[in-house]
């Protein structure tokens, strides 16, 4: 089988005129990139990732069939702010403030994924969940903004042509839609907080239909977000699809679930094995599939690469993989804003008809900052332009080629105080892993992920030259 593959992959590399590799800077094509992130979704609850799941997602399901799973990949964080700053600057975010009360994380001037490919003659479109903090508006100061001036420093000013979406994650007040740098409705209102804590499904305070109480624009509802964000999606893509298509279209689609409040819709609840939460990601799963649809549609499907993955792990604790039976990280220790694996070793997969052989897998370690170089490879830009995307390692060949042996990669930085280098994965405690409760000892952490994937051997005090070097390097990639 693995014969098979690499001779797909190289009669593709015969057949296709200009094929790039990683160090060539002549385009494979250019064609339409759709990226969709899922919030707060565990590498587990995707069944083409853990067949045990005992959520349904047979559209995830069809799109892995259909391309590639990348098995060793990582979110930009174990949040949801230094995830998506990773994805979109090619950049540890380790390496940046990401304090949104001072304004925008992503720096005035800084490329992105989105403005390199609009260099590179791309129309490029944002719907959902932005977090990556404005000018004019901070998501902690509980809607003290004027509504009647423009948002700055948002997607519209790094690198998107147009933008619909909401400032941080639904659970996050002010509540109120934003169309390009202007707020639809002000947020005139106040709703109260929800919780699901207790019931019968024996959630905690920051579980189920959980949000902040706050100021609330009229026409936003807690429960019609994604539904909304799914038909704007769905809008972008027809359009794009009944037009001239004079430019190929890159649309960075950010759902703003599975992440609180788990709001699903009636035809999906009680459907799933994992309660409320697991009703919630089919509903992601139905979305996803409407997408692929509209692009079928639209005769886009082709021409199209198209990418799901998610930013971070889930919200999913010891108690819940024993009342339900199911693993939302998929055997991975941890959960989100962890160090452990299940904080950010996510699903993650590509389909591009005719030139990603379908049903294939990778092993090759991947994390979102190397989207940037993969993509720009993939377009020709050439040599990285300066100052920009300095910790994003190109893996379009893993990408065009799924066989390939598995290559090394450069120590990765997954937050301040965790760095993985090949097998071996560094965390000290500033570290997340401090915030699950079950930490280790205070000195710190150290595992082979290739002899303990599940993280249950701490060799710090077996190997402190390793750990001691391991943390030099740590330093001396943030310059400290």
């Amino acid at each position: 089988m693995q014969l098979i593959r690499s001779l797909f992959a190289l009669v593709l590399w015969v057949v296709v005129p200009g094929w790039m590799t990683a160090a060539g800077s002549t385009p494979v094509a250019r064609p339409n990139i759709v990226f969709i992130l899922a919030d707060d979704l565990g590498y587990g609850d995707v069944g083409a990732f853990n067949p045990q799941s005992k959520i349904a997602t047979p559209h995830l399901d069809r799109l892995a069939a259909g391309g590639v799973r990348f098995t060793d990949a990582h979110a930009g964080g174990s949040t949801c702010v230094p995830s998506r700053y990773g994805l979109l600057t090619g950049r540890f975010a380790a390496r940046a403030a990401l304090d949104m009360s001072q304004g925008p994380v992503i720096e005035d001037g800084r490329m992105t994924i989105a403005s390199m490919l609009r260099e590179r003659g791309y129309a490029t479109a944002m719907v959902g969940k932005w977090h990556q903090g404005f000018v004019t508006f901070s998501d902690r100061s509980k809607g003290n903004f004027d509504p009647t001036k423009p948002l700055r420093g948002g997607p519209l000013d790094r690198g998107f042509d147009s933008f619909f979406g909401m400032h941080a994650s639904l659970d996050i007040p002010p509540y109120f839609f934003i169309r390009d740098r202007t707020p639809l409705l002000p947020p005139t209102g106040t709703v109260p907080a929800s919780t699901s804590e207790g019931g019968v499904e024996g959630w905690n305070n920051i579980q189920g239909a959980f949000w902040r109480a706050g100021p609330i624009a009229p026409d936003f509802k807690h429960a019609e977000v994604t539904p909304r964000f799914a038909a704007e999606a769905i809008e972008v893509i027809r359009s794009y699809g009944a037009g001239k298509r004079e430019k190929p279209l890159f649309f960075y689609f950010a759902l703003p679930a599975p992440h609180t409040p788990w709001l699903p819709q009636e035809e999906f609840r009680g459907k799933s094995g994992a309660g409320m939460y697991g009703d919630y990601v089919m509903q992601v799963d139905a979305v996803v599939g409407r997408v692929l649809g509209t692009l079928d549609t639209a005769g886009l499907a082709q021409d199209t690469l198209v990418f799901f993955t998610s930013d971070n792990g889930p919200v999913w604790y010891d108690k819940d993989r024993e009342k339900f039976g199911h693993d939302s990280v998929g055997g991975w220790r941890g959960k989100k804003a962890t160090s452990w694996e299940g904080g950010h070793r996510m699903p993650f997969i590509a389909r591009w008809p005719g030139r990603i052989a379908p049903g294939t897998t990778s092993a090759q370690t991947i994390v979102f900052s190397d989207v940037f170089a993969t993509l720009a490879d993939l377009v020709g830009q050439g040599s990285r332009p300066k100052g920009a995307a300095e910790d994003s390692v190109s893996f379009l060949p893993h990408l065009l080629d799924p066989a390939r042996t598995p290559t090394p990669r450069a120590p990765i930085v997954h937050d301040p105080g965790t760095l993985r280098d090949g097998d071996w994965k560094l965390i000290l405690p500033r570290g997340r892993a401090r915030k699950a409760g079950k930490g280790g000892p205070a000195d710190g952490e150290l595992f082979n992920l290739r002899t303990d994937p599940a993280e249950a051997h701490n060799l710090w005090t077996e190997q402190p030259e390793r750990a001691r070097r391991m943390q030099a390097q740590l330093s001396a990639i943030l310059g400290k």
